[in-house]
């Protein structure tokens, strides 16, 4: 089961196949990054690029954002957030990709005011995606930037124009908040 925190779908639990290998982020976790986010949240553009679950997006909506897209590369996880997201009637604020995180980038033209990046921790891209994020011009000015990572691993390399401005460690998850500095 998954928990919505706060906002218009407070305490609403929906249906999750803990089974898919998907790892969501801990009720803990998006408690804490959403009081960071409070004031950025509502009206915001948001891209939640390593979906799985759509835990961080739907909390994100939840919590006022404007619009919100998803990309995710397993069929399944995507067939699977359209009808989570179906139940929360937000079709009019949401847009679902089933792509990998490299290509969508390459092809995006948006910009966006709040990014969630919570890759599978098998992989080695949070460096190579804030690059990416920099270098095609797809932030807003001074957009924040949500990286969870494990907590073994090294900090990621960010653009010498992002600045974090919180940092926390629970149980083997490190994450933080960035921000883009114009």
């Amino acid at each position: 089961m998954l928990r919505i925190i706060g906002g218009e779908w407070r305490s609403r639990v929906l249906d999750f196949d803990a089974t898919s290998g998907v790892r969501p982020t801990t009720d803990r976790v998006r408690e804490t990054l959403f009081n960071w986010l409070q004031q950025a949240t509502p009206g915001a553009s948001c891209l939640d690029l390593f979906a799985g679950s759509g835990s961080l997006g739907i909390e994100a909506l939840s919590r006022g954002a404007r619009e919100l897209t998803f990309v995710e590369r397993s069929r399944r996880l995507t067939d699977e957030l359209r009808a989570r997201l179906s139940l929360l009637d937000a079709q009019d604020r949401i847009q679902i990709i089933q792509s990998d995180a490299e290509s969508y980038l390459q092809t995006c033209n948006k910009q966006f005011d709040i990014i969630f990046l919570d890759p599978p921790f098998s992989t080695d891209i949070v460096d190579e995606v804030c690059a990416t994020l920099e270098q095609r011009g797809l932030l807003n000015d001074n957009a924040y930037i949500y990286i969870e990572t494990p907590r073994s691993g090294e900090p990621p390399a960010l653009p010498s124009n992002w600045t974090v401005s919180r940092a926390k460690i629970a149980g083997q998850v490190s994450y933080q908040l960035a921000q883009r500095q114009d």
